[in-house]
């Protein structure tokens, strides 16, 4: 399976753990705890995955980029929290950032 498309399941899982942990009540309620473990597993078994085939530092640092603004924009639409004019611009050097790393790898 490519690679991309596994580290790509993997920050999927994350962001869904991630909001499902905002969901979940300091996890009392039972349905989003459930989804914040199995997603959080899931994302992990995945990532270790996707660094069989790409070099960790690439991995994570997608991982991390596109989690945060996957969480980010998730919790403006499904919490109402606000976005600012900063953040974007931030999401913006974030998302050029992680273009370039996974153009760099594309062309090894």
């Amino acid at each position: 399976m490519n690679s991309f498309l596994i580290l790509s399941l993997a920050i999927g899982a994350e962001i869904t753990a991630t909001l499902a942990l905002k969901a979940a009540d300091g996890l009392t309620r039972p349905g989003p705890t459930i989804l914040v473990a199995l997603g959080y597993g899931s994302a992990l078994w995945l990532m270790s995955s996707s660094m069989d085939m790409l070099p960790i530092g690439v991995v994570y640092a997608i991982w991390a980029g596109v989690g945060m603004v996957g969480a980010a924009l998730g919790g403006a639409f499904l919490f109402d929290e606000p976005i600012s004019p900063t953040m974007i611009a931030g999401i913006g050097v974030i998302a050029l950032g992680v273009t370039i790393l996974a153009s760099a790898q594309a062309s090894h």
